[in-house]
């Protein structure tokens, strides 16, 4: 059946295009399907290339390539299928600022700049198709198999674009349109006539981008059409760069762990594996003063050891803790507060996400950084308990069960989970194997194993779990993607050595412990305004450096620098990773922000702490090797 039409409660995609929608939503269903079937493949040629190197002793040269182009099909297929769905990440708070008739024509302007990104982003990459024409990759194969992904994604976002630009009134989309023109035609005459006085690129770069966030355009997109904007303004940048730069962004092995990792998770929370276990810890502690909320704290510890995915932790976490909160009748503020909370605390507890990508854009090994996070992430999480503690009572332990289930069947079940997660710890600390090849076997694990304990996966929820990974990871991929131009752009602007010269120099008047605590602040508060990860892929590259000169450990400041942009991302009011927690809770933000102040404030404390005293990160790679 056609995707949304199918699902009760959620509203006809494209109704307004009578038979052209229903195309629409077809040709949606099977693109999601082929980026499902992209990360089911690559699944199995990671897998299966683990297997021939480290037991049959047999590398299988092309598969890391295969691979990485299998991993471009399933960024831009999944960026395709997220934006048919209206799933990018964006940020609308700054739009309520406007007067309301304003702000209807606000988002119709951001659907002009997605559109305007998508169908530059399909020039460039065929341009970049034909550039590449006869080329080879390094083992003899067409250089089209990263070429090609990115012009059939950027086809399929062109066509969502537009057909979401075009859902509106007619009046309201041709206006909105008629006046993005005319601003553009403005910008590019006065380029042409008069370019001694016209607005420099990067001033554009920065306008466009600034600007994009303001109306709530999905923060992806906002960093693309910034880039293409500084692209346009200088003619001496071939535009064909502009589709290479987004291309190269997705193509880079480690990232595969990022889908692979969030498959793992869902596959889990799907077979009921992550449903036993909390049940189990509900159970166990539930009758101990402050029972749920150390409840709440460990299962996020717990989860975000599997999928990686702050949001999926709490989706799997919350929808189970907070049935039960509210038949104790506890106050589910107050749980929605600290399950937000606990999300900032698990930021650094391996696999997590912006982990591999804060080791990715700032060159820091992703093993060294996932050991240096587990101890930080167990000093937070012993705070936040003591304050769970102090402010909890006790319930009634009849009111936690969410099952018949028998103690044993729990505990078993909670062993098969329990296990995997010891699995993906020790292939971490002792370096058996990459952290994307680690992630392939927690799929592998996780879809067998769990499969056949709980047989609770049939062929239609495996499949779902496939399209729903390959979604969910493609619009946090190609929100790296996208800030790969961003970041080029920057670069050739001298933004980062001028940055670089003006933090060495207060870190050297003021010292690397206020060095540390300045970059503390700037990504708490672009933690929030960026969404967290695009933060990071920002500013990791820019201040690892500086850190470094200044003597501090990159992987203390790796960690901290995770943690803080966790900090900005679930705290009010800005934050869209507490609006997220809200909305999976079913709680509203005015409702959590109070009672989950104490919380924050602890996490704040601790927070300076771990800036203060490195040892917490660093203690535990040294007994590794690894710093």
């Amino acid at each position: 059946m056609n995707s949304s039409a199918a699902i009760p409660g959620v509203p006809v995609l494209y109704e307004r295009f009578g038979r052209v929608g229903g195309g629409l939503r077809t040709g949606l269903t099977v693109i999601e399907h082929a980026a499902g079937i992209a990360l089911a493949v690559d699944v199995a040629v990671v897998f299966a290339s683990v297997i021939y190197r480290y037991f049959l002793h047999d590398p299988v040269d092309w598969a890391e390539e295969v691979a990485r182009a299998l991993m471009v099909m399933l960024v831009f297929l999944g960026a395709a299928t997220a934006l048919g769905r209206n799933h990018h990440a964006g940020i609308d708070v700054f739009r309520g600022f406007f007067p309301p008739h304003w702000q209807r024509a606000l988002v119709q302007v951001a659907q002009w700049v997605v559109a305007a990104v998508s169908l530059a982003l399909l020039v460039t990459s065929y341009m970049l198709l034909e550039d590449t024409a006869g080329q080879t990759t390094p083992l003899g194969l067409p250089h089209g198999i990263y070429a090609w992904p990115v012009v059939v994604g950027s086809l399929c976002m062109a066509i969502f674009a537009l057909a979401n630009a075009f859902e509106a009134p007619r009046p309201l989309a041709f206006g909105t349109l008629a006046g993005v023109l005319i601003v553009f035609a403005v910008i590019a005459a006065w380029h042409s006539y008069a370019w001694e006085s016209a607005p420099s690129p990067l001033l554009l770069l920065l306008v466009g981008f600034l600007g994009s966030i303001v109306i709530g355009v999905p923060i992806a997109f906002a960093l693309a059409f910034a880039s293409l904007v500084y692209f346009l303004a200088d003619p001496s940048l071939p535009m064909v760069i502009y589709s290479q730069q987004v291309a190269a962004g997705a193509d880079h092995f480690v990232l595969l762990a990022i889908p692979f990792f969030v498959l793992a998770g869902l596959a889990m929370e799907a077979n009921g594996m992550s449903s036993r276990l909390i049940e189990l810890l509900l159970r166990m502690m539930g009758r101990l003063r402050g029972g749920i909320n150390l409840i709440t704290i460990v299962a996020t510890a717990v989860f975000s050891g599997i999928s990686g995915s702050k949001l999926a932790d709490i989706a799997a976490v919350g929808g189970i803790i907070m049935p039960a909160v509210r038949r104790s009748r506890q106050d589910p503020n107050e749980t929605a507060g600290l399950l937000a909370c606990t999300a900032v605390m698990a930021e650094t507890i391996p696999p997590c996400v912006n982990m591999i990508i804060f080791a990715f854009v700032a060159n820091v090994s992703v093993g060294g950084l996932f050991v240096a996070g587990l101890v930080p992430a167990a000093f937070l999480a012993l705070l936040l308990a003591v304050v769970a503690v102090w402010k909890g009572g006790k319930v009634d332990p009849e009111h936690l069960k969410a099952s018949d289930r028998s103690l044993t069947q729990l505990i078993v079940g909670s062993l098969v989970a329990l296990l995997m997660i010891l699995m993906i710890g020790r292939g971490v600390m002792a370096g058996l194997a990459t952290s994307t090849e680690i992630s392939a076997f927690a799929v592998v694990y996780a879809l067998v194993v769990g499969g056949l304990a709980f047989r609770e996966l049939t062929t239609k929820v495996t499949v779902r779990l496939f399209v729903q990974s390959a979604a969910m990871s493609g619009s946090i991929l190609f929100i790296v993607a996208a800030a790969s131009g961003f970041a080029y752009a920057l670069t050739i602007e001298q933004i980062p050595s001028l940055i670089t010269g003006t933090m060495i120099d207060f870190g050297k008047s003021y010292g690397s412990i206020m060095f540390l605590l300045l970059a503390t602040v700037v990504m708490i508060f672009f933690g929030a305004v960026l969404e967290g990860a695009p933060a990071l892929i920002i500013f990791g590259p820019l201040l690892t450096p500086i850190a470094a000169q200044l003597g501090i450990n990159p992987l203390h400041f790796g960690t901290v620098m995770v943690i803080a942009m966790g900090f900005g991302l679930f705290a009010p009011p800005v934050g869209l990773g507490l609006f997220a927690t809200c909305t999976m809770t079913g709680t509203r933000v005015q409702d959590v922000a109070k009672p989950m102040m104490k919380y924050l404030a602890i996490l704040a404390i601790g927070l300076v702490i771990l800036v203060l005293v490195p040892s917490f990160s660093l203690w535990l790679p040294s007994r590794f090797g690894m710093n």
